[in-house]
């Protein structure tokens, strides 16, 4: 009995690969990133769980409307999670399973919070840049000068740079988009001792055989040396080279998430600020302060990279947030602090 069990299970796992193994292919042939494809991956493998275990073709509408709703409900998962986990589920059954999900409207919504940016000042910006260290200096500087995301800074290629036209190329961005944003011309002199280094390390690769870094597929077909060619190369290398599973060879990536958030912490803690700050905050600031400089809404907008111009007026909502909007009425009865707290108290009943 137990070995029939076994059987069954061993089974079930073997369908689940395939049907996963399907789902990455789907994905990578409409070109999708690999990070969403990742997720929608975790989303299938959840659902399963959930339901002990049951093949996929066993689960219906009522079986996934009861996964969202456990999501909202037990998980207190947030509407941008539910909603990624339900979009995952009608690509899967779509596109893998050949059955559209029907009608989702009776699972329990998880609220979405109207939540306003953190955006520190200006003169908090400059506390925080002092607690960097090396090619973190760069990146922070990158982030607030030019209202990068973090992975777009760190998936800079060294064509992607133009010195001439001081702009910087995001190419591949968040939705697939491709934009120019601006390089503070302050960062030129940096920037280029730090490609300096960067080409040594490069060039010293090459030298040991090495040197190749990943590119589109499409492209490395096309171009088979374009990998080490200096043009293609990071921005800012990792410092370890780690070995790709495919092909078993070396290369370095570039610097990982991880590694700037764990100095942004710290430069955080050394600046004393009790704010709720990563390193995207920094994005939301520079958004902000060009605002305050008067740069039109819509060029910040394409400088951020929003499809919609409601997404950056959140910005203009933070601009008008507490005394900068409404002067308080006690101001009005009491010109100072001395003229408040020195007010004769009667304590006689």
């Amino acid at each position: 009995m137990a070995a029939i069990y076994l059987f069954c299970v061993h089974q079930r796992a073997v369908y689940a690969m395939k049907l996963i193994e399907q789902l990455r292919r789907e994905m990578r042939l409409r070109n999708y990133s690999p990070r969403t494809a990742k997720a929608y991956e975790q989303w299938a493998s959840r659902l399963v769980r959930f339901h002990g275990g049951l093949h996929p073709s066993e689960l219906h509408d009522p079986e996934v409307i009861a996964f969202l709703t456990h999501l909202a409900v037990n998980r207190g998962v947030s509407a941008a999670t539910q909603n990624q986990a339900l979009n995952a589920l009608v690509f899967f059954y779509r596109n893998i399973m050949k059955r559209p999900l029907g009608d989702m409207t009776t699972a329990v919504r998880a609220k979405r919070p109207q939540r306003l940016p953190t955006v520190l000042t200006r003169q908090e910006v400059t506390k925080i840049m002092t607690g960097f260290e090396g090619s973190h200096i760069l990146i922070a500087s990158l982030l607030y000068g030019s209202g990068l995301r973090l992975l777009e800074c760190l998936q800079l290629r060294i064509k992607d740079l133009d010195f001439n036209y001081h702009c910087i190329h995001v190419m591949d961005g968040k939705g697939r988009k491709d934009r120019i944003v601006t390089l503070p011309q302050i960062l030129n002199v940096p920037l280029k001792e730090h490609l300096h280094h960067t080409k040594l390390l490069h060039d010293r690769d090459l030298a040991k055989g090495y040197g190749e870094v990943s590119i589109p597929q499409s492209l490395s077909r096309k171009y088979r040396s374009a990998g080490r060619s200096w043009p293609w190369q990071w921005v800012f290398p990792a410092a370890r080279q780690h070995v790709v599973e495919d092909t078993n060879t070396r290369r370095r990536h570039h610097v990982h998430e991880s590694t700037f958030q764990k100095a942004f912490r710290r430069a955080l803690q050394q600046a004393d600020i009790a704010k709720h700050a990563s390193p995207h905050t920094l994005r939301h600031s520079f958004a902000t302060h060009a605002l305050e400089n008067g740069v039109d809404i819509r060029t910040v907008q394409q400088q951020l990279g929003h499809s919609s111009l409601e997404t950056t007026e959140i910005y203009t909502h933070v601009l008008k947030r507490g005394g900068q909007a409404v002067r308080s009425p006690l101001e009005d009865l009491f010109p100072s602090i001395e003229t408040l707290v020195n007010q004769p108290t009667d304590l006689s009943p």
